[in-house]
């Protein structure tokens, strides 16, 4: 009886360095299937190196990553053809409108009727109404959801979404996280990293801290509270922030 791959990505003992800077010392996770996982770390703790790893955009000195049941190393294209990448900054054409630039994304992927794709998707993230405008008149909300759209073109099996919302106001960050949700709810696997730490307690189902190139936790937000330390008198019982979390046991490893 053949077995169902339930692991999207799974990461062994990833190391990478850049001329003498140990960036990645070691790195285990996996992401289970149509799941929102969350990579939280402080700036330059590997986020983005292990984001361009996964993705094919850099090798790995050592260790294995596999997505989609594909080796990044040994078989990138086979990768490339079941991810997406939505990196910082909004990568859209911004001299193409809304829909050309949706047009052109399925013409590279040589889809069936890009039109029909296009329309489709300007429908679906609501943008319809600005189709026919240049992408360089949309608010920071619309182009973050034309970006999105450009990613989903194809259909991908994972979405990587490398801190999506910087810079966004908090009625565009609602909006990604909306769109987050639906993409999980639709069976897409989601990898996110970011810096907002209540955008991981929003969104993922789990969570892993990435601190001087090691995972230093990992699981749901609720298992993450269990390593918060108690408060030594409360009157009344509270919940800690992932923010409170995050600080906690980066503290932990660094008095270490």
């Amino acid at each position: 009886m053949k077995t169902v791959q339930t692991k999207t990505i799974q990461v062994k003992g990833l190391q990478k360095t850049y001329k003498q800077l140990h960036v990645l010392k070691g790195v285990d996770f996996e992401v289970e299937k149509g799941s929102i996982f969350a990579l939280l770390g402080s700036n330059g703790a590997g986020k983005t190196t292990t984001v361009k790893i996964l993705t094919t955009l850099l090798k790995p000195d050592s260790g294995t990553a596999t997505v989609c049941g594909f080796d990044v190393a040994s078989k990138p294209d086979h990768v490339r053809q079941s991810i997406s990448l939505t990196g910082q900054f909004a990568a859209v054409d911004e001299i193409l409108t809304g829909r050309e630039n949706l047009i052109m994304i399925a013409k590279l992927r040589h889809l069936k009727n890009p039109r029909q794709v296009a329309d489709d998707m300007l429908k679906r993230f609501g943008l319809t109404d600005a189709a026919d405008r240049k992408a360089s008149t949309y608010s920071g909300g619309m182009r973050r959801r034309l970006d999105i759209a450009l990613s989903l073109v194809g259909k991908p099996q994972v979405i990587f979404l490398d801190e999506p919302t910087t810079g966004l106001d908090p009625e565009a960050r609602i909006e990604v996280w909306k769109i987050v949700k639906e993409l999980a709810g639709g069976g897409t696997t989601v990898f996110l990293t970011t810096q907002y730490l209540d955008e991981a307690e929003q969104l993922a189902d789990r969570i892993a801290i990435l601190h001087e190139g090691r995972i230093i936790a990992n699981g749901t937000l609720e298992e993450l509270k269990k390593l918060f330390p108690p408060a030594k008198a409360e009157y009344v019982e509270k919940q800690p922030s992932l923010e409170e979390i995050f600080l906690a046991i980066i503290g932990k490893k660094e008095a270490m």
